[in-house]
């Protein structure tokens, strides 16, 4: 079985990459059958995945990958590959879990949807493009697979294009994306002139081997960098990070589809698996690639924790939440706990799942309303909805034991600290901690708790295929805690390449009582602030300044506007005017020196050459006319011409003499 799935790992994107294709040929009756079709391919894809995820528990390091070559040019040879090891074993398994729950929330969310269908073959193409992103054995069938993801997320996003709004983000999240993956790119090319290849795992002349890293030296730092771009951009840092909280203008599913299963979680993907070039040439763990990488993600986790703080749409606060978490994650990475890292990219995919489709079902039961001011008291008209909505909040606030959330932030933490560059990401991470029991409880309580607002006082609960997703995720949150207990560090240990024993002892840590007091602390503050829920934020009433300006996103897209884009558009107008006047101006003053010249030739070419050359002619036609009568053509008259002649010569030669 091993062998086969290792020969055969293009099947886990080819099936549902084919239901898309199927799907689109569909019309839009057949709303049953591309449901189906969309759900079958993603259990199939999932059945795959862990069949595919089976072999690699067999023996510690294990990896398996195959490689083909695409074509060749002159005397080099393009080759691509698939890889299987225990990265993209969990990855795949929580892909397709994940995005499966999604396609069946969408079957309600959707139901009403005059283009459900289409919908349906765009998931698929989502899905199919960020597998396709997991299992690359080479940064190039990577990178093409990241642009379809990003092709798929414009197509997702803008999917009621008929809403300016929509439209706007879709095009904004794929002109942002394209300006980290311009770097990525120019990356790309530096690489592969380096090393000479873009496999990663080639036996032993791979980029990320010894021959390759060897072969990089001083460069492999900015290479590095290059490729860090395209994380920026695809997984929502700073300063490329203000896509992403727009991408809300999608349905629900999107939004949870982006956020926890595949889109966002590509860039922190990117650089674990090519963390061998981050850090070669590392020094107690540190290199100027992986420096930059921490303080990034220290920006990202706290600006977008704060800006979360003031915002009023449910998704939106998900959506900054999401920045806020990948921005920890990038953290995790660049002071070496990449374990830790991915650990928490899993756990956050389940959970962030959760929450997001939670939102769609708070916002279906509240008859399309997004507003928290116009929510409360839910919990007793949306149960199901409330309790694993809870249970998604303490997953992501770090609520210890039974929630994934705090077994990873614990590890990420642990690993802050033994940075040695600085002790300031570590202490500005534990302030991220409270920040985020705080504003997610800020959204608890408005959206649940209270008296019921506006469109809450006519909610219901969600349809049962709405609802059973939620259940499954919910259950996944807390099962997922199992794994990643210090007291067997079954996952850790796996992601690591070691074996695992279980050890009570271990549960019990330092770092457990330090994330339970920060979490009680966000929570506590959160209740203290909230406990009387109005259209006015505490904050908004007591610092107005300080609300409106994380309201608006620390007014950072009005900072491009002014500046990046500013000069754009001026650099626009500029060329414009160039085009118009200097320019055309220039070529139609050469254009009319060339036309002048020509007229000039013209009248020289037609008063004097041609002038001159037909007066020539007509003498010279006039003259042969002329002698053409002279000659008659009798012989008498050519003999007295000659006699004429004679007697002229005689009379000139007797007066010459």
């Amino acid at each position: 079985m091993s062998n086969w799935i290792g020969a055969h790992l293009w099947l886990i994107l080819a099936v549902p990459l084919a239901g898309s294709l199927v799907i689109l040929s569909l019309t839009n009756s057949r709303r049953t059958a591309a449901a189906a079709l969309a759900i079958v391919g993603q259990v199939l894809a999932f059945v795959l995945s862990l069949g595919a995820f089976l072999p690699t528990l067999q023996a510690p390091g294990y990896r398996v990958f195959t490689n083909f070559t695409w074509f060749t040019f002159g005397e080099q040879t393009l080759r691509l590959g698939f890889l299987l090891d225990p990265l993209t074993a969990v990855m795949l398994v929580m892909i397709t879990l994940v995005s499966l729950c999604i396609f069946v929330f969408s079957v309600g969310y959707m139901a009403s949807d005059k283009n459900f269908t289409r919908f349906f073959a765009y998931l698929s193409f989502f899905s199919a493009a960020m597998l396709g992103v997991v299992l690359a054995n080479s940064l190039l069938l990577l990178f093409v697979c990241w642009e379809l993801v990003g092709l798929a997320s414009y197509l997702l996003i803008g999917f009621w294009i008929k809403r300016p709004s929509a439209a706007a983000a879709a095009k904004k999240a794929f002109i942002i994306t394209r300006i980290g993956d311009l770097g990525f790119f120019l990356g790309m090319l530096w690489l592969y002139g380096q090393s000479g290849t873009l496999l990663f795992y080639d036996g032993g002349n791979g980029a990320l081997e010894s021959h390759g890293l060897l072969s990089l030296g001083a460069s492999a730092t900015f290479i590095a960098l290059l490729l860090f771009c395209g994380a920026v951009g695809k997984s929502g840092q700073f300063p490329l990070h203000v896509w992403l909280p727009d991408a809300m203008e999608g349905p629900t599913p999107v939004s949870a589809l982006i956020h926890a299963a595949t889109m966002v979680a590509a860039g922190i993907f990117l650089v674990a698996r090519v963390y061998p070039l981050f850090s070669l040439g590392a020094i107690a763990g540190v290199t100027p690639s992986l420096t930059v990488v921490v303080w990034i993600g220290v920006v990202t986790a706290l600006i977008s924790a704060l800006i979360a703080l003031a915002q009023w749409d449910i998704k939106r606060i998900l959506a900054y939440s999401t920045v806020s978490q990948l921005g920890l994650m990038m953290v995790s990475l660049g002071v070496g706990g990449v374990v830790a890292g991915i650990m928490h990219l899993l756990a956050h995919g389940f959970f962030k799942a959760l929450l997001f489709l939670g939102s769609g079902s708070v916002i279906h039961g509240c008859h399309e309303e997004q507003d928290i001011r116009k929510m409360g008291g839910l919990r007793g008209r949306m149960p199901v909805t409330f309790l694993t909505y809870a249970i998604g909040m303490m997953a992501l606030s770090g609520v210890p034991l039974f929630f994934s959330g705090a077994w990873t932030k614990e590890e990420i933490l642990h690993a802050t600290l033994q940075w040695p560059v600085s002790r300031a990401p570590h202490f500005l991470m534990l302030a991220g901690v409270v920040l985020t029991a705080l504003y997610m409880t800020r959204q608890m309580i408005y959206v649940f708790f209270g008296h019921p607002r506006g469109s809450a006082e006519h909610a219901h609960e969600s349809p049962p295929v709405m609802t059973a997703p939620l259940i499954v995720l919910a259950v996944c949150v807390i099962a997922f805690s199992v794994m990643l207990t210090p007291a067997w560090p079954w996952l850790f240990r796996y992601l690591a390449g070691a074996t695992a024993s279980f050890a009570f002892s271990q549960l019990i840590q330092p770092g457990l009582f330090i994330a339970l007091a920060l979490v009680v602390l966000g929570i506590a503050l959160g209740v203290l602030i909230y406990r009387r829920p109005g259209e006015l934020d505490p904050m908004e009433q007591s610092l107005p300044a300080l609300f409106r300006f994380l309201q608006h996103g620390m007014w950072l897209d009005e900072l491009y506007d002014r500046t990046v884009l500013a000069f754009a558009r001026g650099a626009a107008r500029t060329s414009d005017w160039l085009d118009r006047y200097f320019w055309d101006g220039l070529v139609r003053g050469f254009g009319a020196l060339g036309s002048s010249l020509g007229s000039f030739t013209k009248g020289f070419d037609e008063r004097a050459i041609n002038a001159g050359a037909n007066d020539a002619a007509a003498a010279a036609r006039d003259l042969g006319g002329l002698i053409s009568r002279r000659h008659s053509g009798q012989i008498q008259t050519y003999l007295g011409v000659v006699a004429v002649g004679m007697l002229a010569l005689l009379l000139l030669y007797a007066w010459l003499t």
